[in-house]
């Protein structure tokens, strides 16, 4: 019984936490306050692409500068998928006829159907990219992983700028339907945050983690590099995508140029000021460099000091790495389930013998 009590007592933690979280976004929502509601939404989607990139970077320790790119084909994927049949006709009149008729735009009882069927194929054909790219750069470490998928990056600009049949090249992609709002983004940043946890605590994740620390001798005592590797890097892409889509559903403007070094290294930020390798580094990494962000912007505006945001930003950075290279959390974690558990009596308690005599 006591067993059975400890094993439920530690879910109360996680669902107190998720039951905060529905209240505010209720109250946001009830608020009615945009400026706000952006706001949050922005953090879902930064937090599912800082706990992805994590999955990639802080678990395997393959440094990999090009997941912006995943998410960039997942948002115009998603946006394409979704565009109503007429629009497409004059929007994107030089699309191939296999996809031209595709309109997926069905809104069911309020419940956009559409969107989450384009949302999960966009995501699936960047996992399926993904696994294609990963079989050739996981089998490279250090720097050289870092150029090259720093170089795919530059693949996926180069080809969203030239292929005008799908992405109008270097125009802006508009008149995407805004599906995107407080609960379908941290819907998928609970759904993020639940599955980089359980790979984290699986014998994949383990074997992630050894070979991190030291390679060689991972591969010593027979932990294959390769598949955990790639699991992680296919996993990352797959919500780095999703999380593509639901960025072009908020913004319902974008370019290539949206998908480049700017937000690259702004995730990365994020990621070493929260900690690679903790997943609750990557939430409160996001969390505290968006707070900072926004308020820097508000005193750049107020004294037109512009640039100084990034300057700022760019500093912490670099007092991170010198002085706090494992980052706020380093690789710990909040243990929530362990908030409301019952500790365990002491052994000599348990048994009921007598306390230890004193000297």
């Amino acid at each position: 019984m006591p067993t059975t009590f400890n094993s439920y007592s530690r879910l109360i933690g996680p669902l107190a936490a998720m039951l905060l979280l529905a209240a505010l976004l209720a109250g946001l929502q009830a608020s009615g306050l945009a400026f706000w509601q952006g706001l949050f939404v922005n953090l879902g989607i930064f937090v599912i692409l800082v706990l992805s990139l994590n999955l990639a970077n802080g678990f395997t320790g393959v440094f990999s500068l090009g997941h912006i790119g995943f998410m960039a084909l997942g948002a115009y994927g998603s946006a394409i998928l979704t565009l109503p049949l007429r629009e497409k006709q004059s929007y994107l009149p030089n699309l191939p006829g296999w996809l031209a008729g595709v309109h997926l735009d069905l809104v069911v009882g309020g419940f956009p159907a559409g969107f989450v069927l384009a949302t999960l194929i966009a995501a699936a054909l960047v996992a399926l990219i993904a696994l294609l790219v990963g079989l050739v750069l996981m089998r490279l470490s250090g720097h050289f992983v870092a150029v090259a998928t720093l170089g795919f990056l530059v693949i996926v600009r180069v080809v969203l700028f030239n292929a005008d049949n799908f992405t109008r090249g270097s125009r802006t992609f508009s008149n995407v339907t805004p599906y995107t709002n407080l609960w379908w983004v941290w819907a998928w940043a609970l759904l993020t945050l639940y599955v980089v946890w359980r790979i984290k605590a699986s014998p994949y994740g383990r074997a992630m983690l050894a070979q991190r620390e030291d390679r060689l001798a991972a591969q010593a005592i027979g932990i294959a590099v390769m598949p955990p590797r790639l699991l992680a890097f296919v996993v990352s892409a797959f919500f780095t995508a999703a999380a593509g889509a639901l960025y072009a559903h908020f913004i319902t403007s974008f370019s290539p140029t949206v998908f480049y070094f700017d937000l690259t290294f702004r995730v990365i930020t994020m990621l070493v000021v929260g900690g690679m390798g903790s997943i609750s580094g990557s939430v409160v990494g996001t969390a505290l460099v968006i707070a900072l962000a926004e308020g820097l912007r508000r005193v750049e505006d107020r004294w037109q000091l512009f640039g100084m945001s990034q300057i700022i930003l760019a500093t912490i950075f670099l007092l991170v790495i010198i002085f706090r290279r494992d980052g706020l959390l380093g690789q710990r974690e909040i243990a929530l389930d362990r908030l409301f558990a019952r500790r365990r009596p002491a052994p000599a308690a348990r048994a009921g013998a007598p306390p230890p005599a004193d000297g």
